[in-house]
Order: structure tokens, then sequence, then C-alpha cells
């Protein structure tokens, strides 16, 4: 073979493998016979299998926060790509790159490793088991945990199929999910799973006044093998500062240490029996219409006050502030500088959370 051949061979060869991702993606996606039933329990059923990948999630929800819950608004109002490697449900790992920098959690059978890459810090987590009530953190954001997560609860008579779609080079067949209670935000949770193993792949939020998804979540690369165990095993680097936490979050820390007992029902929603009655925080409402109520010290809720304050325009001593963020409301109620407060968000109507507001005891006590 002369070397202009031996050029053209190489181009070709080039050409055809530069062109392989797009052929696969313009594959047509095989058509599914399960039924909804049928796949919402294979998603269900999905949770421990092992699986790697490369995911994106986009959120629509700029939430006016930047102190105490800044990080839950670079989650939900931007996009974060991320990494994993999932062997079990306890021994994984998730790499995180959003607004923030880059961070790593690294989870084991005794805890989480957490380390910031540009700060070079880790901070240790000595609890194998997740607290049940916590802040959401990246990892909560791939497709695999979110799609679970919010089709967890949800009943038959509210799924129904919709297409299949090729993501990260695999057919998925589609799930909605419809809210029938009154009170949501929500118009329809959408979710594509693997064919194969249930695991979901994308995921799809709509909220009822706007046009636009309020959550995405997407799978660009997927493999449903094993990954290697030297992936996700964390030794410390060698100039990282090392710091031990008590609790994982602030949510944790109230929800365990505070003094307030929330009612077993609050504005029509009965407490969310998934999680543990005990507890200062509390969750009220099934699958994707769920509202929060949180006993902030004053400190705390003094501070967010005035932050919702200024995105609103409001005056900061009112007794109630207000924000709608797409399908999501907040309410801090009783924020005043010497009084406690409560922070109410949901994806409920403005009218459920003033509702639950007039129902919760006036001025809870936290220990500090």
């Amino acid at each position: 073979m002369t070397t202009a051949r031996r050029w053209l061979a190489v181009l070709a060869a080039t050409a055809v493998l530069a062109a392989l991702p797009a052929l696969v993606a313009a594959v047509p996606a095989r058509t599914s016979d399960l039924s909804a039933a049928a796949l919402l329990e294979r998603i269900t059923d999905s949770a421990g299998l092992p699986y790697s990948g490369y995911a994106e999630a986009s959120g629509g929800l700029a939430l006016p926060v930047t102190s105490r819950f800044g990080s839950i608004a670079d989650l939900f109002g931007g996009r974060t790509q991320l990494r994993v490697w999932y062997r079990s449900s306890t021994d994984w790992r998730v790499d995180a790159i959003g607004f923030a920098g880059e961070s790593d959690v690294h989870h084991d059978e005794s805890g989480d490793w957490s380390w910031n890459y540009e700060a070079n810090t880790v901070d240790r987590t000595g609890s194998p088991v997740a607290p049940q009530v916590r802040l959401p953190a990246a990892a909560d954001l791939l497709p695999t945990e979110l799609g679970r997560r919010l089709l967890s609860q949800a009943l038959p008579r509210e799924a129904s199929r919709i297409g299949s779609e090729r993501i990260a080079g695999r057919s998925a067949p589609g799930l909605r999910i419809t809210p029938r209670q009154p009170a949501s935000t929500i118009a329809a949770v959408d979710v594509w799973a693997d064919a194969a193993t249930g695991l979901p792949l994308r995921v799809r939020v709509q909220g009822k006044q706007s046009g636009s998804a309020a959550l995405t979540s997407s799978f660009l690369d997927f493999s449903s093998g094993l990954p290697p165990a030297s992936v996700t095993r964390f030794l410390p680097p060698v100039n990282a500062r090392l710091s031990d936490r008590p609790f994982r979050d602030l949510a944790t820390a109230i929800d365990q240490l505070g003094a307030v007992v929330p009612p077993a029902r609050l504005a029509g929603l009965d407490r969310n029996r998934q999680l543990p009655a005990p507890g200062s925080v509390a969750v009220y409402g099934r699958g994707v219409t769920e509202l929060v109520a949180v006993p902030l010290p004053d400190r705390i809720g003094y501070s967010l006050s005035q932050e919702l304050a200024d995105a609103t325009g409001a005056d900061p001593n009112e007794p109630r502030l207000s924000l709608t963020v797409g399908p999501l409301t907040l309410l801090l109620a009783s924020a005043r500088q010497q009084d406690a407060a409560w922070l109410l968000v949901g994806t409920v109507t403005a009218e459920t959370l003033a509702g639950a507001a007039a129902e919760l005891p006036d001025h809870p006590e936290l220990n500090r």
C-alpha cells in the first residue's frame, strides 16, 4: 500500500470513529410493551444494582439564598456535571463539578469522605447509614437517585407510559407520573429507564406554571457493569486538611438536637410515614407533592429573612415572608430577630404553606 493510500485509510477510519457517537444516537429507540405498573416496579426495584457513568443535571430554580443554603441554590439553579461509580449502597463515589468547583464524595462502610478539590479539604462523617433528614447533595441529582426518589411513593393510578428514547446508547422506555393531589405544583415527572435493569437514565420535572422543565438530569455515558473497587476507594491527599463532622449538615443537626415536636398532620397532609416520627424536622405529603417544616434558630431565621426580603422587596420584619420559584414555594414564619422561626418549603401552593404556618407552634425552642 502506498503512503498516500495509507493516509487515506487512516483518515477514513478516523472519520468513521468520529461519526460513531452520532450514528449510535441516531439509532431509534426500541419500543417496549412493559405496562406502566410493570415499569414503575422495575424502576423502584433497581436500587442496589451496580453502574457507572457521566450525567448532567440542570435546574431552573434560582433560589435567592447565599449564606447557610448557598450550596442548595447552586444545585437547583444551575448545571452540575456528575461522574459516578456505584458498586453497592456502602461502596460508591460521586464527583461533582458545579458553580462552587469540584467536590468528590466517597462512601464506604464507615461513612463519607468529602473532598473539596479547590480548597484541598477533606471532611469525614463517620456514619455508615445516611440520616433520614438532610439537605440535598449533588449525588441526589443523579438520574438513578432522583428518579427512584421521585417515584418511591407513586401510586399505579398516577403512572402512565410515554414513548421510549435513546439515552447514552440505550433504549429507555418512558414513564410519566401525574400527581393527583390538588395542592401539588408539579404537573408531571417523566422518567426514562434502562430497559434491562430498570435504572433511571433521564428525569424531567415539569411544574404547572411553567413551559420549561424545573429540573432535568440525564446520563450522557452509562454502563451497568460493576466498577472496580480501586476507583471508589479513597486515600486523603497528603497535604489536605482533615476534619471530622458530627452531623451531615444543618438540617440533620436541627432534626436531632431540636426540642420541637411537629404535629402529625399539617395543611391537610399527613406526616410522611417513610421517615421516623421522632425529630424536629417534619416532612408532610408523599411522592412529588411534599412540604418540609424546619424550625430554625433565631440567628439563622434572621439571616434568611434578610435574604428573602432583599429578593422580594418585602419588609424583613414581616411575620411571614414567602417566595415562589417555579414549582417550589418557600415561606418563613415568625421571622423576627429575637424569635426562632419556621421555614416551610415544598412543591405545594402558597396557600397550602400559609395554612400550614397557621397550624405550627409559635416560636419553637431549639437546643443550641
